[in-house]
């Protein structure tokens, strides 16, 4: 049985990948937030069923370094999957300093720990779109000119380089995965896939009357999350490592986010959606798409999940919730 090691556990896509390992009889080890209850995140499911067993829950804090080198020695992973980090890029700008700290100065302290281990695991490390900024082609590869222009941007752009420094160096198996934007009913409401899919649901059951979004004309490359933790999976099971770009290679609109979630209840979104000007980022990255050539040649990966249905399944799983937590909320 291979074991794995996964921080950020609780996440969106580490729920996923653990599901994925967990299907392909691995033992998984994970981090989360000390003070975080395990049993009521997303993770919750896989420590209460038959995979219970093979699913140890570590609350770590990855600001301190020593509890991640003390903890790798014991574990003993074949696999480490870095995905624990701040993940909304407009928030990057009213906190930068936190932010890039923690993407940053959290891959490097990654790095160092599997580095001084004797038998270093193969590592993936978790970068983003947001590292070519505005970029001057599209789609964008693995060969595309970094010039990021957000806080996390910048910070993801450290960690691409020190993966591909830390291989060079140091000889380390590991693998950035270059992510555009993967959605899911697990996503975060902060995020306006979710923000829209959720208030589409609240609107229909009378619970929500508008809502407000920034730039309705944005445009960025939507996967599913499901596809995505696959292509990480797939990176450390190939003979070599190297970088990836994970994308589905068309992108859409909020706007047409908002066909969907609500034309799929009924719903006229024009009747109940605002637009904020306080919502609009300071810096909007332009034509951010990828081309995902060298996962579908090198790892044979590609998309299994089309736009519509997702957003579909994501207004349909917010509809439910809000069904059973009226349900529950209700007087006896």
């Amino acid at each position: 049985m291979r074991r794995a090691f996964i921080t950020g556990l609780a996440g969106q896509d580490g729920s996923y990948l653990a599901e994925l390992l967990l299907a392909r009889d691995y033992e998984v080890h994970g981090t989360v937030r000390p003070g975080t209850n395990p049993a009521t995140s997303r993770i919750g499911h896989l420590l209460a069923g038959p995979t219970a067993g093979r699913v140890t829950v570590h609350g770590l804090d990855l600001n301190e370094p020593a509890g991640l080198r003390e903890l790798l020695p014991a574990v003993q992973p074949e696999e480490f999957y870095h995905l624990a980090a701040p993940s909304h890029v407009g928030q990057s700008f009213e906190q930068p300093e936190a932010a890039c700290a923690a993407i940053g100065l959290g891959a490097l302290r990654v790095l160092e720990a599997v580095r001084r281990l004797p038998r270093p695991p193969r590592l993936f490390l978790a970068s983003s779109s947001e590292i070519f900024g505005r970029p001057k082609q599209a789609p964008q590869d693995e060969e595309t000119p970094l010039a990021p222009v957000t806080p996390y941007g910048c910070a993801m752009a450290f960690v691409t380089h020190l993966a591909r420094a830390w291989r060079l160096v140091h000889g380390l198996f590991v693998c950035c995965g270059i992510l555009y934007n993967h959605e899911s009913p697990r996503r975060g409401e902060q995020f306006v896939t979710r923000k829209i899919t959720r208030a589409a649901a609240a609107i229909k059951l009378g619970l929500q009357h508008t809502l407000e979004l920034g730039n309705l004309d944005a445009r960025r490359d939507w996967g599913d999350a499901r596809d995505y933790v696959r292509a990480m999976w797939l990176m450390l099971q190939a003979p070599e490592p190297g970088d990836y770009v994970i994308a589905s290679g068309q992108t859409h609109s909020v706007r047409e986010v908002l066909d969907v979630a609500f034309g799929h209840l009924g719903l006229d979104w024009v009747r109940y959606v605002r637009s904020d000007p306080r919502l609009l980022r300071p810096a909007e990255p332009h034509t951010l798409v990828g081309n995902a050539a060298r996962a579908r040649r090198v790892l044979n990966w590609a998309p299994t999940r089309a736009f519509a249905e997702l957003i579909r399944e994501m207004t349909d799983a917010d509809l439910a919730a809000l069904r059973a937590a009226r349900f529950v909320a209700a007087p006896a």
